[in-house]
């Protein structure tokens, strides 16, 4: 009669779980939460882990049928500390958020540090090529003139690259900025 009541006594609290997790049991996490002795599922969400928690109870409730009670020791003490985990991922979920928005905004600041960045380069390598340009119009030797023409050509290849780079860059703003929108 007192496994009984222990066992009603689980139940109501994996109950109570499900029902505490339930507005976030299928959001998916990028990076798998718990150890793998915890859970043996690769899981993803904690609907999984909820799962593997009534697969432990039921297997529980068949081992105190059949009076295995080492099996019952272990299977209760994994359901309590599985049960203990979720419970503290539930509560970590608003901080998680909040962290997830807090890097977000800071790979955005990122890009845009990197496009100033990235448009000073521009605008040195332009002033560089024009520099060499004006040199070449007024140099007379021709070992001279192929010595800057190769410059202008190195830094016409730097400036082509450079370019490429701030469009990637502006991209990337482009879809941060639309997914903050949505």
């Amino acid at each position: 009669m007192k496994t009984q009541k222990l066992l009603n006594a689980l139940e109501e609290q994996i109950e109570a779980l499900a029902e505490k997790i339930q507005p976030i049991a299928h959001s998916s996490f990028i990076t798998l939460r718990f150890d793998q002795k915890l859970f043996h599922r690769k899981s993803h969400q904690l609907s999984e882990c909820l799962f593997e928690i009534k697969q432990h109870f039921n297997q529980l409730k068949h081992a105190v049928i059949t009076s295995r009670s080492e099996q019952v020791t272990f299977l209760t003490e994994k359901i309590i500390a599985q049960i203990g985990a979720i419970t503290r991922e539930s509560a970590t979920q608003t901080l998680r958020e909040q962290e997830s928005q807090h890097s977000q905004k800071e790979k955005t600041i990122d890009l845009y540090e990197r496009l100033v960045q990235h448009q000073d380069y521009e605008r040195r390598l332009i002033a560089m090529i024009n520099d060499r340009e004006q040199k070449l119009d007024k140099q007379q030797s021709y070992v001279a003139c192929q010595k800057l023409q190769q410059e202008i050509a190195a830094l016409t290849g730097r400036l082509v690259r450079c370019r490429q780079a701030l469009s990637r860059i502006e991209k990337a703003i482009e879809r941060y900025e639309n997914q903050s929108i949505e």
